[in-house]
């Protein structure tokens, strides 16, 4: 029987793909959790139209993902002032929530700080590093930043 998953099912398939299972499983399990229903024909039609617009959507968020990781990777100058010792060491480390605010306040854009990943190990000292933000699914952009003493 042809089914259309409504889900992602283990060892079966991911949402919107249509698949051939044993009748039992699909009427006894399948379709009576919500987890498919008949692939019938207006239900294929309704299938594709919803792909064609899926991809429309997908293809808007996508150029719009692409315009702010190329502004991202335009960033420069980027400083992220923390109080530090004589000898360059800082106090505490630089984490993505300060390099979400200094974003915020120098170039004003909103980074949530959950997509932002500094690259290397933790900073405890002046100078300048490389992060990356992770824009949207596969669309990262990366960038220069410099930390330096108020």
């Amino acid at each position: 029987m042809e089914i259309i998953l409504k889900q992602d099912v283990a060892h079966v398939g991911y949402k919107d793909e249509i698949v051939k299972v044993k009748d039992g499983y699909a009427n006894n399990y399948l379709i009576p959790q919500g987890l498919a229903i008949m692939a019938t024909p207006s239900a294929k039609k309704m299938l594709a139209e919803d792909l064609k617009q899926k991809a429309f959507k997908e293809q808007k968020i996508r150029t719009e993902a692409e315009a702010i990781a190329a502004k991202i990777s335009g960033f420069s100058g980027l400083k992220l002032a923390t109080k530090a010792g004589e000898n360059g060491k800082i106090y505490g480390s630089v984490n993505t929530i300060q390099l979400s605010e200094a974003i915020k306040s120098q170039f004003d854009m909103d980074v949530d700080r959950k997509k932002i990943t500094i690259k290397g190990e933790a900073i405890k000292e002046l100078g300048s590093y490389k992060a990356m933000v992770s824009v949207y699914k596969d669309i990262k952009a990366e960038f220069d930043f410099e930390v330096v003493a108020e």
